[in-house]
């Protein structure tokens, strides 16, 4: 709804009328016009345009600016500022000079942000891009009117020559930009040359599904509020206003016709809540009710119904407006008095000896790129990219309206557009950084997603602490932890999940994902557990609250992590812990080893994680000053609230085992090839078979010194309880990367005694 909010206002200020007075700015000089989102973009503000008014409207945390089109003035915290050039409104576009956004906020925002247009060879496309993308293929032989885009996004130059530019070689980067087309049921990949305006790929390909895409949940609902076959269904169950139905779509998954369902056709599988009034349409479960929708033909493929099951209705809303008596909560400040210890130039982020690239994918979320670790004055290589690749949330349950539920949220429905964004002092710390996105909507055309990625830094603890007493020691030696937190959050229909990459002073980088939001519940005709219906009810979940079951499921990721440790060629070493008999004298029996093994080939390193073992990603051209290689150690379960997923609880003919393995093994390890980036592969929807991570390897190349990919799958296993009722308390899974004999010794010495105020 954000999405659509912010395409709408974008639609409203596109009709208003054009300014196009000639302007000259205050000083002397023509300004340097850019649009007002360009802008803004480093500083994490955010506008409004009021088109009535003629004001735009500029939030950024606790600062408010007001100004009007064509004014030499803004209203700035209720302090008239004056502007070196007008807002001025051309081509449906808000126009600012360049330097707008360091004249708005040089009183507000701390000196060590930097608010710039810095550039870098995998900044994400600007809007201008992306209109002209869309424009460019409206423009070309190719075009029709019915065409939807499900992505557009930088084609990504030549990996060698990022990291050479990161480096301060001179490299020339061409534009281009990649996109995704649905021509009915057909997908369409293509590529733009932003400087030649040519559309230079269009490669219809073959035997897929696309995503799901918004117009296709419109188009659901469509369908099934005008069906008389589904009406006369929800007439049986009590249901007389199909308006009061919320249609949920969900992609139907592969059977092998088993199912009944043709390979062929573009459906959906629409189960459906009754909409009673408290807020939460999902504690109100249309059990047994099944529509399939035909999306070519717009309408009901066959209606699945295995027998009425009454529709819980009891309030369940979630948002506390049954809780008169609020809790007493007093509020914990939190201050950066002297500004951050983190830099914001363009999409570089640059904290403590950390620097990396941060941009938003439409598929997979946050990107961090080129991150590397100046160690004493010596810039290190640690990862050349790192996203989430893929995930699944797969149920257990085969009834009807449950068998098929399998979802691949990232490769099914994109999950960077269905961003979540943050508000400050719930999401996140008051003291976050909001930075906004931009993206493409299924017609082409560029969005703005405000706040939809926060970084903050906290206090984690102490880094280090040892009070000795003894001899002439140093007496109590203690220093601060800080952790920089890049905070991203998705909505994918009933569930939230809140990724975090976190890093430490120390070179270790965090992967904490969190799952709140409402959980899938199943309609049952049980009250308490002493019903007789009690024990079929529950077998495949839990009773949660009176005539509702939450069904038994899985939440699993995967993270593609192409790791450069301290260089492109590494290799998988594999330390395994181990007792063997004492043979070097003395009353001891037995000892306690280390046995290490370098990982030869792709299939050998798809691996099921013992946590008891350590697995290291090693630079094996490269030594510490004790002669160590360097390595950073792979943590795919770093703890957990919820038991760890250790595999997939399928047996190994059911369907989904044919589509999807990354699920089962948490450690993969592939050459780098740029075209492999889902480990569900490119077009998971519908797919009969594994197109990701299981063809990778099979080639089965040697990783030995190479150029490899990290993939690390880590997850839980979702037993119900009613305490996560009607709302989820958020759920963590946890991964981590630490380095391993990478530096000569403790990275953090340096850090100052005090750091905290008191």
């Amino acid at each position: 709804m954000n999405n659509k909010k912010n395409t709408i206002v974008a639609a409203a200020v596109a009709a208003l009328s054009l300014i196009t007075s000639n302007t000259v700015m205050a000083h002397g000089g023509s300004p340097n016009y850019i649009k007002i989102e360009d802008s803004l973009k480093s500083s994490g503000a955010s506008f409004f345009y009021d088109k009535t008014a003629k004001e735009v409207h500029i939030a950024l945390e606790k600062v408010h600016a007001c100004i009007k089109v064509g004014a030499m003035e803004a209203e700035v915290n209720g302090k008239k500022i004056h502007l070196d050039a007008p807002i001025k409104l051309e081509h449906g576009n808000l126009l600012v000079e360049s330097g707008f956004a360091n004249d708005l906020f040089e009183e507000y925002v701390p000196q060590t942000i930097s608010i710039s247009d810095a550039k870098h060879p995998l900044d994400p496309l600007s809007q201008a891009e992306i209109t002209l993308t869309q424009q460019t293929v409206q423009a070309s032989k190719y075009f029709r009117s019915n065409l939807r885009f499900t992505e557009i996004k930088l084609a990504e130059p030549e990996k060698s020559k990022v990291w050479a530019w990161s480096f301060g070689q001179k490299e020339d980067f061409q534009r281009l930009a990649n996109f995704t087309i649905l021509d009915g049921k057909q997908v369409i990949e293509g590529t733009i040359n932003l400087e030649t305006k040519i559309v230079t790929r269009w490669q219809p390909i073959k035997d897929v599904h696309g995503m799901v895409i918004l117009d296709d949940f419109v188009a659901a609902q469509e369908i099934v509020e005008g069906s008389k076959e589904y009406a006369d269904a929800l007439k049986k169950r009590g249901i007389s206003n199909v308006k009061e139905v919320v249609a949920t779509p969900l992609t139907v998954g592969f059977f092998d016709g088993e199912d009944g369902l043709k390979e062929d056709d573009r459906l959906l599988k629409i189960v459906s809540y009754l909409d009673i009034g408290d807020g939460n349409f999902w504690a109100h479960p249309i059990e047994g009710l099944v529509a399939v929708v035909n999306l070519e033909t717009k309408s009901i493929e066959k209606i699945e119904d295995s027998g009425v099951i009454p529709v819980p209705m009891k309030p369940n809303p979630y948002d506390g407006r049954d809780h008169k008596n609020k809790a007493s909560v007093k509020p914990i400040a939190i201050s950066e008095p002297k500004g951050t210890n983190y830099k914001i130039s363009g999409n570089t982020i640059h904290w403590q000896n950390w620097d990396f690239h941060l941009k938003l994918d439409p598929r997979v979320g946050p990107v961090l790129s080129t991150m590397t670790y100046n160690d004493q004055g010596t810039k290190r290589k640690i990862m050349y990219e790192g996203s989430l690749g893929g995930m699944i949330v797969p149920y257990g349950d085969p009834d009807i309206g449950w068998y098929f539920k399998a979802y691949l949220d990232s490769g099914d429905y994109g999950m960077g557009g269905l961003t979540s964004p943050l508000e400050l002092g719930t999401d996140v710390p008051p003291n976050a950084k909001l930075l906004p996105a931009t993206l493409a909507d299924n017609s082409g055309a560029p969005y703005t997603i405000p706040n939809a990625i926060a970084i903050f830094e906290r206090y984690a603890g102490p880094e280090y602490k040892h009070n000795e007493m003894l001899g002439s020691g140093a007496g109590n030696q203690s220093r601060a932890r800080r952790e920089l937190v890049v905070r991203w959050v998705s909505t994918i229909g009933n569930y939230d999940y809140m990724f975090d990459w976190v890093l430490l002073a120390n070179g270790t980088i965090k992967l904490d994902v969190g799952a709140s939001g409402i959980e899938a519940v199943k309609g049952v005709k049980t009250k308490t557990m002493h019903d007789a219906t009690a024990k079929d009810d529950t077998r495949y979940g839990t009773l949660i609250d009176h005539n509702i079951v939450g069904t038994t499921h899985q939440h699993i990721y995967n993270f593609r992590l192409d790791l450069d440790v301290d260089g492109e060629k590494n290799s998988l070493v594999e330390l395994n812990p181990a007792v063997e008999k004492n043979t070097s004298g003395g009353p001891r029996k037995s000892v306690m080893v280390v046995n290490q093994h370098t990982v030869k080939d792709e299939q050998e390193a798809s691996q099921k994680f013992d946590p008891s073992t350590i697995r290291l990603m090693s630079n094996a051209n490269k030594e510490n000053r004790m002669g160590n290689p360097v390595s950073y150690q792979i943590i795919p379960f770093a703890g957990g609230t919820h038991p760890i997923a250790k595999g997939a609880l399928f047996s190994k003919d059911e369907w989904i085992f044919k589509r999807v393995n990354f699920m089962d093994k948490q450690i993969w390890v592939t050459n780098y090839k740029p075209e492999e980036r889902f480990p569900e592969g490119t077009y998971p929807n519908r797919a009969k078979t594994d197109t990701g991570l299981k063809v990778f390897i099979e080639d089965n190349e040697s990783i030995e010194n190479k150029d490899n990919v990290l993939w690390i799958t880590t997850g839980a296993t979702h037993i119900a309880r009613a305490e996560e009722w009607p709302i989820m308390p958020t759920e963590y899974v946890h991964a981590m990367l630490k380095p391993w004999n990478f530096f000569d010794q403790t990275p953090t010495l340096n850090l100052p005694a005090e750091t905290m105020e008191k």
